[in-house]
């Protein structure tokens, strides 16, 4: 029954020696912070109280009991002892943090590799036992100041305008001294280990020779009476000796307990003597299981756990109560066990949970890191805007805790892998784009050396012109590094400023003649729209003289010519066709006078001669209008052709209807001659 959990305990401490010596090779590990010690906590499987409570050296039948009874077998666990087997080394000691709590809060905080190396220092001068915990720590948290301080240089470095790939990191002074003091302390602690190793085997000859003199003792009746207060040294002596060899911790006990049980056999003791001892027995193990049921409340299960393993040892080493009383002050402590062990697993089946939970999220993060789509971010703002959502994503990943161990290292790198991805294409794009803003630079320069060529001209048409091409090409050209950009505007708009200036010094008469000229084209403008407003019979005549007068009139500001224009078109529009409806009526009523002289089949060709001209006039309408559909939906170049054709269709539209009317005033005189 003892060797299968003794087994279990020897496959956690190889489970846990894999796990602390991993971490001590990957310093790369260390850096990054993705020790899983709460894991490795997790997979330690806690030892569990014995479903029965093994009895040995019962009475034979018939003996006699009534002054003498056979001393009771104290109960036994399932790992008889625990507490006293201890790794070959202290390399293979567990020490997880949730093993140690209290261990690891009492540990000071260090803002330096100086810090670190001091309390090494410290430890080696004054010879400390130090948990592998602290120690692992102290060498996460100095190779974690080293990276920081690596990261610091690069960035310095890439700040100063060196390239990325480039950079090459300073030794560092302290690393050999670092590592110095870590192998003093690891040989230190190899040390303390051969001595404890040393100490079982001197406490393994001691237990074996107490088991030989109760051997003795128990042999026989007469031996047993004379050496009572010797048996009660030797269990004291027995208590005092704690550390054994692993492998030897169960015989031990059991061959203790089998002659403990002799000797009391043998024993003849009074009976107000034996129910003494079994009185006070009963006192201890009542007081041990009210300690083990207060253990149910304690918060931190962890640490509940293992005041319950030392409650244990104090329970097997308490002797022996009434047999009537034995089963059941068992049972009690067995329960109350029960319940501590119970927390203990459901404990780390929540952490286990807690860790699935968290390879969820960390698996979610991943998937929105390689979803980044790298393409879409073309300008410095949308990569900035990216780079603060990954440095959120990362900040997001310190936040969850730890993953299942299996795959902590894997969705780790997965991660890590998608940023790589991300931080080097914008570092692509970065280089990328400084290689363009010098090649605009360059573009830029030649244009402002052209400007400044050409700003001393005096030929002013042809070199505004080029001042224009000029300007335009500058608008065309992408943007230049940040830190000239300023520089390099202002050579160029001082160039084209200085030419502007002098240009407009020489042609200060020409502006005011242009200004005249407006004056005089806004009065045309209003005779026109006097017309317009107020008909009269020799209209088209004052129409055409005024179109002359504009014709006669010079150039007027050039910011201002397209709007005269354009409203000097829509009076001449208005008034003209103003004239057109006008002389369509005229045309009209002459046709009818013509029509009433007209008479049969002279009548039936002009009706003839009208409905030809109609359908052709319509036709020509549907054309234009297919035109219409085909102009608008091309590029904005159309505009003004969609316009003159839109006023063309209308007025086609006005002779249509007067062709209409002339049919319909046919088909009346032909009605008219029919009924005559």
């Amino acid at each position: 029954m003892h060797v299968p959990a003794r087994r279990s305990l020897r496959v956690v401490r190889k489970s846990t020696l894999i796990l602390i010596q991993s971490l001590i090779m990957d310093e790369t590990k260390i850096l990054t912070g993705v020790a899983d010690a709460s894991t490795a906590a997790s997979e330690a499987a806690p030892l569990q109280v014995s479903a029965e409570e093994p009895q040995c050296g019962q009475p034979e039948a018939g003996a006699d009991v009534s002054a003498v009874e056979a001393e009771p077998q104290q109960p036994v666990l399932a790992e008889p002892e625990a507490a006293e087997e201890q790794p070959e080394t202290a390399e293979e000691q567990p020490e997880t943090a949730e093993e140690q709590p209290e261990a690891a809060a009492e540990q000071p905080e260090f803002s330096s590799k100086e810090e670190v190396l001091a309390r090494l220092k410290d430890i080696v001068y004054n010879k400390e036992h130090v948990e592998r915990q602290e120690l692992e720590k102290l060498k996460m948290l100095y190779y974690r100041f080293r990276g920081a301080e690596t990261l610091a240089a690069r960035e310095a470095f890439i700040a100063q305008g060196g390239e990325a790939e480039q950079f090459v990191p300073a030794p560092d002074p302290l690393e050999e001294e670092f590592k110095a003091q870590y192998s003093l302390i690891k040989e230190l602690r190899n040390q303390a280990a051969q001595q404890i190793e040393a100490e079982k085997q001197q406490n393994l000859q001691r237990k074996q020779a107490i088991i030989e003199r109760l051997k003795e003792l128990a042999a026989s009746p007469d031996t047993a009476d004379k050496g009572y207060d010797e048996v009660k040294k030797l269990q004291a002596e027995w208590k005092e000796i704690k550390l054994v060899p692993a492998e030897n911790a169960t015989e031990l006990w059991k061959n203790y307990q089998l002659y403990v049980e002799q000797f009391y056999d043998q024993l003849r003791l009074n009976h107000e003597m034996r129910a003494y001892d079994f009185k006070k027995n009963l006192e201890l193990k009542t007081k041990l299981c009210e300690a083990a049921e207060k253990l149910a409340d304690v918060e931190d299960v962890i640490s509940a756990f293992h005041q319950l393993q030392k409650l244990h040892q104090e329970f097997r080493e308490t002797g022996p109560v009434a047999k009537d009383l034995r089963e059941d002050i068992w049972k009690r402590f067995k329960e109350a066990s029960t319940l501590v062990n119970k927390r203990h697993q459901e404990h780390f089946e929540s952490l286990k949970a807690r860790e699935e939970e968290n390879l969820q999220k960390k698996t979610e993060l991943c998937i929105k890191a390689e979803a980044i789509d790298l393409d879409a971010y073309t300008s410095y703002n949308a990569w900035e805007q990216a780079t603060k959502e990954v440095i959120a994503l990362q900040t997001e990943w310190k936040t969850i805790g730890f993953t299942p161990r299996k795959v902590n290292n894997e969705i780790f790198e997965r991660f890590r892998t998608a940023c790589d991805r991300f931080f080097q294409a914008k570092t692509a794009f970065f280089k990328s784009n400084r290689e363009k803003l010098a090649a605009n630079l360059a573009a830029k320069n030649v244009l402002v050396e052209r400007a400044e060529e050409l700003k001393d001209s005096t030929d002013w048409g042809v070199t505004t012109n080029k001042f224009v091409e000029l300007q335009k090409e500058w608008k065309s050209i992408g943007p230049v590094p940040h830190k000239v950009s300023d520089a390099i505007w202002k050579r160029f708009n001082e160039a084209c400023n200085y030419f502007f200036e002098q240009k407009n010094q020489a042609t200060a008469g020409q502006r005011q003649e242009e200004e005249a000229n407006l004056e005089l084209k806004k009065a045309v403008i209003a005779e026109l729209q006097q017309i317009a407003e107020n008909p009269a019979d020799d209209q088209l005549a004052a129409v055409r003289a005024l179109q002359a007068r504009w014709a006669e009139i010079g150039h007027v500001p050039y910011n201002k010519k397209e709007k005269m224009y354009r409203r000097y078109r829509e009076v001449c529009d208005t008034i003209y066709d103003a004239l057109h409806q006008s002389a369509g009526r005229r045309r009209l009523d002459n046709f009818r006078k013509k029509t009433a002289e007209k008479e049969g089949s002279e009548l039936t060709r002009e009706y003839t001669k009208l409905q030809n001209a109609y359908d052709a006039k319509k036709q020509e309408i549907t054309n234009y209008e297919t035109n219409l559909t085909f102009f608008r939906s091309s590029s904005k170049k159309g505009n003004s052709l969609v316009a003159d054709i839109e006023k063309k269709v209308e007025r086609l539209k006005q002779d249509l209807s007067e062709i209409a009317e002339k049919l319909k005033a046919v088909a009346e005189q032909i009605k008219a001659e029919q009924a005559s």
